[in-house]
């Protein structure tokens, strides 16, 4: 099977229902603000509804939407993030990582891996990028770990050919040190969901990455 080309470059922000209780009316600042990677994550699980309403904006715009965790909420979508204890939790289900690759028939595949070794496996089982931290340390995610900073991303990096996604407590003023790090994107989730005006905000953040990584 042929794999449809992604842009899997720039500004990655993550919709998460626990921090934007009006998704929708964020959804549609950040893409004003130029972002096109876009995450849905909803750790109490994915309303139909709301996903369909998400995919209503984001595919006009030509902008991805990735669903966190949720398998078959990412069917509808245009792709799958799963963190480690995700892909182990599918394979008790019998979803392997060939299965899943095959389930999810050219859409994309993220993994969460905060180490080298995980990256690679994530390569060797198919993703078609990983994300990487926390960056820094974090209030979004409780359970995200320790900071790896800089050399642990670098690590990770330089590990694998993938895309890599840089995420956890990132400001503006960190991106010249991600992207020297060698990430191809940037996850952001309070920078902009806390943001007094998040579309001001994402274009920001998109200018800025685009400089540095120039």
């Amino acid at each position: 099977m042929t794999r449809p080309l992604f842009v899997l470059e720039g500004v990655y922000a993550l919709v998460d229902t626990a921090v934007t209780p009006d998704a929708e009316r964020f959804l549609d600042a950040i893409l004003a603000g130029g972002v096109r990677l876009i995450q849905l994550r909803a750790k109490q699980g994915v309303e139909r509804a709301l996903l369909r309403a998400l995919l209503a904006r984001t595919r006009p715009a030509g902008a991805l939407l990735i669903v966190n965790d949720d398998l078959d909420a990412a069917l509808e979508a245009d792709g799958l993030h799963a963190g480690q204890e995700d892909l182990e939790a599918l394979r008790r289900r019998g979803i392997d990582a060939a299965a899943l690759r095959a389930t999810l028939a050219g859409k994309v595949l993220g993994v969460s891996c905060g180490l080298p070794g995980e990256a690679l496996r994530a390569l060797a089982e198919g993703a078609d990028y990983v994300g990487t931290g926390p960056f820094k340390t974090t209030a979004t995610k409780s359970d995200a770990g320790d900071a790896i900073g800089v050399a642990g991303l670098a690590a990770v990096c330089s590990a694998v050919p993938l895309p890599v996604a840089a995420i956890g407590g990132i400001d503006f003023g960190d991106l010249p040190e991600i992207a020297g790090a060698g990430a191809r994107m940037v996850a952001l989730v309070s920078a902009l969901a806390r943001a007094a005006d998040p579309e001001r905000r994402a274009r920001e953040f998109v200018a800025g990455w685009a400089r540095v990584r120039a």
